[in-house]
């Protein structure tokens, strides 16, 4: 896996460098950008796609990017480190701060799941989510009943599988595939340009991050364990831009 870096103009007397690097005992091949004094966006975009290639020729095939770039530089072969497992690992706690953020009663508010797959993915969370809601629906096109039994036997959870109709709305729906989005919160969960939520980590973990990369690729790859959510709250109008993108 590799990472790129913005550095300083003057720190480097060439354009892109490579190094080594360890990052909570995970190897890296960082490569080293110096950023243009004025900010040129072309001039940046060409250093990215160099740097891509330097990366390339050393068989890297994934690369954490710096925050806010865009993985059209890249050249061919190389793509972006993949946030989905980490937005599905993160989808129970995201829910519950959505709720919170709304000033929903967690325990009251209706969830809906929804996938193509009953994979260990979806199992996992809707099992996170039945120790935390009372109301919560399942749809999947099969093995939900071994599930469901499962876990109201374990937890006493008794979960809504495949309703024909929904006779109240949800208050969050939670997608794994691609579907049509119901209730007041939309968490698509297997949409990348999702704005993800604030990820916190523990601060002796945090200290030994590196900055200036793109959040949620970097902790993809280390996944430290112990990462909670959080929705901010801008100073005039109390909402934030990860809300709009999928509460409509």
């Amino acid at each position: 896996v590799g990472m790129m870096l913005w550095e300083p103009s003057g720190h480097w007397t060439r354009s892109v460098t490579l190094k080594e690097v360890s990052v909570l005992h995970i190897r890296f091949l960082c490569a080293r950008m110096a950023q243009d004094r004025r900010r040129n966006p072309l001039t940046e975009r060409r250093r990215l796609r160099t740097a891509g290639k330097k990366l390339l020729r050393q068989r890297v095939e994934q690369v954490v990017l710096p925050a806010g770039a865009s993985a059209e530089a890249l050249p061919e072969g190389l793509r972006p480190v993949e946030t989905l497992p980490l937005r599905r690992a993160i989808a129970a706690d995201w829910c519950g701060e959505l709720l919170r953020f709304r000033g929903e009663n967690p325990a009251g508010a209706r969830v809906l799941i929804t996938a193509d797959a009953l994979s260990g993915e979806v199992v996992r969370t809707v099992t996170e989510l039945a120790l935390r809601h009372r109301y919560l629906i399942l749809k999947v096109p099969f093995g939900g009943e071994e599930l469901c039994r499962r876990l109201r036997r374990e937890y006493g959870v008794s979960i809504v599988l495949n309703p024909e109709t929904e006779r109240e709305p949800v208050s969050v729906h939670i997608a794994f595939d691609p579907t049509e989005a119901q209730g007041g919160g939309f968490l698509p969960l297997y949409d990348e340009s999702l704005p993800m939520p604030r990820l916190l980590l523990p601060p002796e973990v945090e200290a030994r991050l590196p900055e200036g990369l793109d959040r949620g690729q970097l902790l993809s790859v280390l996944w430290p364990g112990q990462v909670s959510v959080q929705l901010e709250e801008t100073e005039n109008k109390g909402a934030v831009p990860e809300i709009r993108a999928f509460c409509p």
